[in-house]
Order: structure tokens, then sequence, then C-alpha cells
């Protein structure tokens, strides 16, 4: 969710010279509707989307130039990142005075505007489109948001579970119902939308947590469904009630991060559908006018109509999980969630094939990988791989669902196929990489890492996973330049705090430019919440720089406040074992490396290889 906290004229009529262009230049092609109805209704374009995890990827074209955007209702106006703005080479000037975006979390940043010349979207280029320009990177490979000023030109139809997405053109369809897949045996449900306001055109109605009322907004970009403490806290559910278990950080546009957590609800109601004993993921989150964000999780479950044109949204359940719950960090997953009987369920429901070309099936493959259905994401991969056998993109896939269903000789094939096809392809460079480093063989994946850094552009965003590929294959020098390139070029980014720590620690590994070491400490310890696992690490990452300089004390003062957070760190509980006997406190220092070890049998050895002793 990206917002403005001040609207400015000129962007209104930006979006309008080009939409006004799209919809001219789009030939409409006529949906099927009841023999009785007057309504005729022209689909004006489609763009194809591939899901990469929980993010919907189209293709569009700036100067000439194919890239990837994050399809983002909850944007209010397309962006661009810094970096990707540098990358392709925009020129930027300063947005109006006081002008700013919001994220969901509270992050906020300032923006520029880049103007694109030739902005190509659906086949139709597009001349003198303006973009925002700020905060966080939005990751798989994308430059960029594409917002509610495009989405929002006339009804627009949300088919994620089958790879697409359709701006459609109403003429004389007050009164029909415009879920028009749906029959006689398909149910739908229809909810009052908000009217726009201003630039504010997000889509928002009502729905029943606990039977308490409160609004939602529906966000393709947010990542994932999650409900605000507040709502929560309204429903009778809070961080620290019976069944909740903290559930990793999330982040928006900023750099500010926040918790979220998976908590346990007796129901959950939206239109005619409800989930009974059911999860959801909480988060403080801030809304101005909503309590709820539903993510592309609950999109890939449903198919959604939103006609702006009667201020109502259909939708019909397509099956599968409605909320994705995994547990980021690397937390344990929480239970599945009972549902009732005659609602949407957690049990996977294999898609329907429509169309068995290659495009279609890996859209819809990648759509049901996203939702945890892997066997039929697998199947849909290998029927496009097959018709398909010289598109890189298909095996690439297919590789990264094997890999998700724990199968690495079959991901590792796919990973080969597809760099044979195209050797520079950053991604599956990395994922192959990655991949080698899981099986032991660190020299090919370091060759992936090195051919990758070769390809990407300097302010290229996988820059971010390359440090942290180099520092897995214990290349440290090489992750210090990858983190120096991705710092330099994300600024503002939520993950720079991170990144920081990030430097800090390899430097602190290598035992070399500690005062340099400490600086990006004490920067990113700025930047985090004090009651974060993020700033437990970052303490962590300073009291090895501390001991490596002999400030022991210091050292011990930083090791406490990380472990009161993360009790059973083992590089934690060893470096202040070491730190306890420098300082001749034997019985502690002793205590200490014994917990360590018994949770960590090999950390000994980590410890001696950097060349730190007790």
């Amino acid at each position: 969710m990206i917002r403005t906290r001040k609207s400015g004229s000129r962007f209104d009529r930006s979006a309008h010279s080009c939409l006004v262009a799209l919809v001219l230049a789009a030939a409409v092609q006529p949906v099927a509707l009841s023999a009785e109805s007057h309504c005729k209704l022209g689909e004006m374009a489609e763009f194809p989307i591939t899901m990469r995890g929980l993010r919907p990827l189209m293709t569009a074209g700036i100067n000439g130039t194919d890239v990837q955007f994050v399809l983002d209702s909850g944007a209010f106006y397309s962006t661009l990142s810094p970096a990707s703005a540098s990358e392709l080479k925009l020129e930027t000037h300063y947005g109006p005075f006081g002008f700013y975006m919001q994220g969901a979390g509270g992050g906020r940043a300032d923006v520029s505007i880049a103007t694109v010349k030739t902005f190509t979207l659906a086949g139709v280029p597009l001349k003198n489109v303006d973009f925002l320009v700020g905060g966080t990177d939005f990751g798989s490979g994308s430059v960029g948001l594409l917002g509610q000023n495009v989405l929002h030109i006339g009804d627009v139809e949300y088919d994620l579970g089958n790879g697409a997405v359709r701006l459609m053109r109403p003429i004389d369809c007050r009164n029909t119902v415009l879920a028009y897949w749906a029959n006689a045996s398909t149910p739908y449900s229809v909810l009052s939308i908000d009217a726009p306001n201003g630039l504010d055109r997000h889509t928002g109605g009502i729905a029943y947590v606990n039977g308490t009322e409160i609004r939602v907004e529906f966000d393709t970009g947010a990542g994932g469904s999650v409900l605000s403490l507040r709502a929560a806290a309204r429903a009778g559910v809070k961080p620290d009630s019976p069944g909740v278990v903290y559930a990793g950080d999330s982040y928006g546009i900023g750099k500010t991060t926040y918790p979220t957590y998976i908590a346990p609800f007796a129901s959950f109601k939206i239109g005619e559908e409800e989930i009974k004993n059911t999860k959801l993921r909480i988060g403080d989150i801030d809304l101005p006018n909503a309590d709820m964000l539903l993510g592309p999780d609950f999109f890939l479950s449903h198919r959604i109509y939103v006609a702006n044109s009667q201020r109502k949204l259909y939708f019909t359940y397509n099956g599968g999980p409605v909320f994705n719950l995994a547990v980021r960090q690397r937390a344990a997953d929480p239970a599945a969630p009972a549902q009732a009987s005659s609602s949407p369920t957690n049990e996977a429901v294999p898609a329907v094939l429509h169309d068995q070309e290659a495009a279609e099936l890996s859209r819809r493959g990648t759509a049901a990988a996203a939702r945890g259905d892997l066997e039929d994401a697998i199947a849909d991969l290998t029927k496009a791989c097959e018709l398909a056998p010289e598109a890189s993109e298909y095996f690439y896939q297919r590789g990264l669902t094997y890999l998700q269903n724990k199968q690495q000789d079959l991901a590792l094939t796919d990973f080969d196929r597809a760099l044979a096809l195209r050797s520079n392809d950053v991604q599956a460079l990395i994922a192959r990489a990655n991949l080698l480093f899981r099986r032991g063989d660190n020299s090919r994946a370091a060759a992936d890492l090195d051919a990758a850094d070769a390809a990407a552009a300097k302010e290229s965003d996988f820059r971010y996973q390359m440090a942290h590929g180099y520092e897995a294959a214990n290349l440290l020098g090489s992750a210090i330049k990858q983190y120096d390139l991705w710092i330099e070029s994300h600024p503002v980014d939520a993950r720079y705090p991170a990144a920081l720590n990030g430097r800090c620690w390899v430097r602190a590994l290598q035992g070399e430019e500690l005062p340099l070491a400490l600086k990006d400490c004490n920067a990113a310890a700025r930047g985090v919440q004090k009651s974060s696992p993020e700033f437990a690490k970052i303490l962590d990452s300073r009291a090895l720089v501390l001991l490596r300089m002999g400030n022991f004390d210091k050292s011990i003062a930083d090791y406490n406040a990380s472990l009161k957070i993360n009790p059973k760190n083992p590089w934690g509980l060893y470096g202040r074992g070491v730190d306890e006997l420098r300082e001749k406190k034997v019985s502690e220092g002793q205590a200490d490396i014994a917990r360590a070890e018994a949770v960590s049998p090999h950390i000994a050895d980590e410890f001696n290889r950097r060349g730190i002793t007790p």
C-alpha cells in the first residue's frame, strides 16, 4: 500500500492524458453476458501476470526496454524505485513541496518525479508519462509499482489464479451482475466499495472479524493479508493473547519495519463467505482509512471484479488457502487453520485449464505455486516447458517450484537448462548459486555469483542477495563489494539497516576495517526498533567488533542485550564466553561456551577459523 499525504493536479492531468491514449488505442474485446442483459462489457487491455511468490509481476516497456512492475492495487500512483530510475537512466526532478509517500507500516519517503518519454503498456506506446520515484526497492526483479492511476480508468478484473488482470469497459451495465464468469453452480459475493476521493482511489469495503466490523482494502502489492493490531484488539486479540506467535518483521516503502504475528480468530467474514476458526496475520500497520489489507493471497484464492462504474466488487472463490500464513525469518510454521465446510478451505483445488498455450500455462503454474499447490504448478510448468523448450523463463520458474517442493536435483537440472538458454540471467544465476551452496559446491556457486556480478547493473537490487551469497561462501571481500554497491544505491530502502549490519558483520568476521564496521553497526542500530530480532542481530555484530577491538566490557554489554532478545544464539553465547574469559571471569566464560556448544556443536570451529580463541 502506498498513499500520499498531499495531492497535486499535475498527476491527475498526466494520468488522464496517458490513459485516454490507452483507451483510444486499445481494441475493445466484448465479453459474453446473458442474452437478457443490455449491458455490453468490453475488455480494454489484459495484463499477463506471473507470480513470483506473492508478487504479481507484469511486463511493460520504458523507452524501449522491457521491465517488470509489481501490479499494485494498493498504490495510488505508479512508482519507480530510485535505484531502478538510475539504472534506466531516467532524469528526475523534485516533486511538489511537502509531497511524500507513506506505506502500511508507517514508513514514509520523499519523492521525486521521472517522466518516461515512451511507456509501453499492453502493447500501446504512451508518451511522456510521469512516475513517482522514491522508497524501498520492490523486489522480485521489478522496477516499481503499477498503481491505481492505471487500474482506475475503468473496471478491473483480477484473475490472478489464471495469470491475468483485465481493464474492462462497461456500457449500460448499471444494474447488471458483473461476475460474468459465474454460473448457477458458482456462488458469488458482492460488496459495496468506497467512492474515489481525489487521488485516493484505493478499493475498500467492509468485512467482519469475530463479528466486529472492520474496513478492508484490496491490495495486490501488500505481500500478504494483514490485520492491524488496533482492529485485532477490537476483536479481542492482542500479541500476548493465547495462541499468538511472532511471525517476523515486514516493511513498506520507507525505512520503517514492523513486527507481525499469527493469531487465531473465531471467524472472518466478507460478503457471503465466512471462515470459521481461522488464523490471520496481524501487525502494527498504519492504515488511515482501513483496518486490514487483503493481499495477493486473497486475490489468488478468488476471482475479483472491481466495478468502479457501480461502486461494487464481485468475487468468487477459486479454491486453496485464503490467507498465506508463512512465518517469516525461518520461524516455525503455524498449524493450518480449521475452516467451515461451507466456506473456503485450506485444501488446494486443482486449477481448470482452459488454454494449453505455454504462456498461460506458465502463469497459471506460478499462481498455483504461490498458493502452495505444487503438484499442479509443476504439471502446468512442465507442459509450458514442453510447448516452448527454448523459453528459459519457464525452466527457471519450474526450477523454483521444484526447489519449493524440496526436489533439489530436478531444480538444479532446470536451472542448468535455463542458463544454457540464457547465460546472463541474473535471477537464475543467483538461484543456482544458492542451491549449489546448499549442496556444498562452493566453487561453482561462486562462479555463478561472479557471472551475476558481471551481468547486473551497478544499482541492481539483486546485489543484496549476492552479498549474502558471497558471505555464505566465505568470500568476504566480494560480499563487502556487493554491500557497498547496494548501500550506495538504496539509501532510503527498508533493508538499509540490515545491509549496514551485514557489512558490519562481514568486516567483524574478517577482523579488518573495524572502525568502519563499528560505524555501520551504530548506524544500523539507529534504524530499527530496539525490541526487534533485527536489533539483536545488530548488537551481536557490534559485540563481535568490540571483542576484536579488545573492548570486552562494551562487548559483553552488547551480547547481554542481544541474548536477552535471542537467548539461544550460539554466536552470542560463545562470543560472550570469550569476552568473559579474557576478563578473567572463568566460570561465567566456560558456562557460556558450554551453552553455545550445546546449541551448535561446531561453533568453536567457526570462531577458531576466524582467529578467535578463548
